[in-house]
Order: structure tokens, then C-alpha cells, then sequence
């Protein structure tokens, strides 16, 4: 299944997001949070999870939506399992370098 990942720069920024296809356009919850997985900021390139992860380590700023994704990321170690939450049971990490 592919993930869809989306790169914007900005000077030495770069904003990854990235979420499992099938996710986009959803609106996901926790408690009274609701979390929509928006299209226009979701939305980009279809690719492999390979690639996305690519993506996702020359990112500063780096937005993950999805088992596929915050799995990879995990095993990868750009990501702590105990930082990644949960909306309706759907994995979401978010990485900030600094």
C-alpha cells in the first residue's frame, strides 16, 4: 500500500508529511479531539513506505499519520514508540529537530 507524503521548503526548513493513502480525508479522535487528515496538507506524492521514510529523515519538521508510516519510523528510529499516540486507534507521530 502506498503512503502519501508531502515536502514543502522553506530557506533550511522542511516540513515532511506523511500518512498511509487510505487515511486521507479521514477525521480521527480522541476523546473531544477530533483530527482530520487533510488532503491539502496530507496530500502529495503517492510512494512507498521506503521512500516516504526517506523523506522523513531529511525533514525538519515531520508530521506521520498511520500504522504503515509510524511503524517504519519506529523500526527506522527516527521515532520513540512511547511519543506516538493514538486517534481512533490510528498511530501519529510528530518529529521536531531542532
Amino acid at each position: 500500500m502506498a503512503v502519501s507524503v508531502k515536502v514543502v521548503r522553506s530557506g533550511k526548513e522542511v516540513m515532511v508529511a506523511a500518512c498511509d493513502s487510505e487515511l486521507l480525508g479521514n477525521t480521527l479522535t480522541r476523546g473531544n479531539t477530533r483530527f482530520h487528515v487533510h488532503p491539502s496538507f496530507y496530500g502529495g506524492r503517492l510512494v512507498s513506505v521506503e521512500e516516504a521514510i526517506s523523506e522523513a529523515e531529511s525533514g525538519t519538521s515531520v508530521n506521520l499519520v498511520g500504522e504503515r508510516i509510524v511503524d517504519q519510523a519506529i523500526e527506522k528510529g527516527l521515532v520513540h514508540p512511547e511519543a506516538v499516540i493514538y486517534l481512533s486507534g490510528v498511530p501519529y507521530a510528530l518529529i521536531v529537530k531542532i
